[in-house]
């Protein structure tokens, strides 16, 4: 009898398909993705890839962006009910209104968020790039959408511009609390305590680091710290650990778990190959125009 991933290998080479994973999924999903790493790469990789088929274990609106930017490939969400709190927190009508509110302001929306939010912006940006991108519009006011806390992030890495901040915040991030950063300093005085920016600006300001997923794992690599305190969802401590055997982390706290980065199994792998599910389908019109937002972004970075 076939082990499960068996299964999965024959099944990819059948339907010619590949596996990408975002850095917070659970470890057996890591070890059998063709490619590990952030929304944006990952939607870029399935863009440029041979595969005719992409399977993307991750949440709704990173695998909504792989279709924006593969429109002529299939693009299987494997946990159909896997989301996103924070791109939860903003739909159209929101962002309509929010615009409304600041008439002729651009719209710069995180790519946490869904096709029908981004169709409606301006330009996206990550985490990685949204300094650069903010930096680079000609206006000096901004609307960003959702989240409040890496758009104050990079309000006040840019104070020659005004953010207007939507309501929006990562659920996971903003469970880390004070006392946790002060305890955790005060066991491991020496070790460089990074941080995403997702978190609360109380959490940025007591960091030694602030980045995105890529950025936290780049500065990892090259620490020439042996011990060092990770902020982020606890999914990326199994690809710091595999990459820096020599290396020691620890999570900075318990609560760093997103519970939808973890719905994603090895059955449902196998079951989106088998059967095709869940197939993501995009409006043409909405997706034509999100891809613009997308687009825009990438030319500027």
């Amino acid at each position: 009898m076939k082990n499960i991933l068996d299964e999965i290998m024959e099944l990819k080479k059948e339907r010619d398909a590949i596996i990408l994973a975002h850095n917070y999924q659970i470890p057996e999903i890591q070890d059998i993705a063709d490619v590990v790493g952030d929304s944006l790469k990952l939607s870029q990789v399935g863009k440029e890839s041979e595969q005719r088929t992409i399977v993307l274990s991750g949440v709704r609106f990173m695998a909504e962006s792989a279709k924006i930017l593969s429109p002529e490939k299939t693009v299987l969400l494997p946990a159909s009910d896997a989301g996103c709190p924070m791109a939860d927190m903003i739909d159209i009508d929101k962002l309509r209104a929010f615009k409304a509110e600041n008439p002729g302001v651009p719209v710069m929306c995180y790519v946490n968020s869904s096709a029908d939010v981004k169709a409606e912006s301006d330009i996206c940006c990550t985490s990685a790039n949204a300094l650069k991108i903010a930096r680079s519009l000609e206006s000096d006011k901004i609307l960003f959408v959702p989240d409040k806390c890496l758009g104050g992030y990079i309000a006040k890495m840019i104070p020659e511009k005004e953010f207007i901040l939507y309501d929006g915040y990562c659920v996971t991030h903003n469970r880390i609390k004070r006392e946790e950063v002060l305890k955790i300093r005060e066991l491991y005085p020496e070790s460089p305590i990074l941080v995403h920016p997702e978190c609360s600006s109380e959490i940025a300001d007591m960091a030694d680091f602030v980045g995105s997923t890529s950025q936290i794992i780049s500065y990892a690599k090259n620490s020439d710290s042996r011990e060092i305190i990770i902020g982020t969802e606890m999914g990326v401590m199994h690809k710091l650990q595999n990459d820096n055997p020599d290396k020691s982390f620890k999570l900075l706290s318990p609560s760093l778990i997103c519970p939808n980065m973890k719905k994603t199994t090895l059955e449902d792998i196998r079951d989106a190959l088998k059967y095709g599910r869940e197939e993501i389908v995009l409006d043409e019109d909405i997706r034509v125009r999100a891809e613009k937002s997308l687009d825009d972004m990438l030319k500027l970075s």
